[in-house]
């Protein structure tokens, strides 16, 4: 009788060893100073040896940023100061509007989903973080919310980078 407890608790020890990690959607600063700068389609992770300018974003619970547009020249590295005034988590992700929407329905299929990329950043509530990144491509791209179904409540914002 004893041994069969005891198994048990074994069995279940090296079950759990064998279960996919737990995927939880982190509030950690962006890896970008462990992990090598990947250029994107939408630009590449700053560094603080370029001529940064800083843009002031404000996040709510009301699912808006604010700015929701921003213009930015090509070349241009932006140190995003951004600050969560609301109760809820919240997070500003760049891309193009391709890999914002693939995202978001990666986050939806996936809701606890771990990531911290360079082009992400994610704020606690009443709190501030920072996302630095450098425009090296012109175009049109997004800025967004994919936590919970706040990009599907308009949780978005535009980034127009001129040559």
């Amino acid at each position: 009788m004893i041994r069969r407890p005891f198994q048990m608790v074994w069995l279940s020890a090296a079950l759990a060893g064998l279960a996919p990690p737990v995927l939880a959607h982190t509030h950690t600063p962006a890896q970008a100073a462990t992990q090598p700068a990947e250029q994107t389609a939408w630009g590449i992770a700053g560094s603080t040896d370029a001529s940064v300018r800083s843009i002031e974003i404000r996040m709510t619970d009301d699912m808006r940023f604010t700015p929701a547009s921003i213009r930015v020249k090509q070349g241009e590295t932006i140190r995003f100061v951004i600050s969560n005034a609301g109760r809820k988590l919240h997070e500003m992700v760049i891309g193009t509007p391709g890999a914002i929407a693939e995202h978001a329905a990666l986050m939806k299929k996936f809701p606890k989903m771990e990531h911290a990329d360079a082009w992400m950043a994610h704020v606690l509530p009443r709190q501030r973080g920072e996302l630095l990144w450098h425009f090296n491509r012109p175009g049109s791209f997004e800025f967004a919310c994919l936590v919970g179904n706040h990009y599907a409540q308009g949780m978005r914002g535009m980034i127009e980078v001129t040559p």
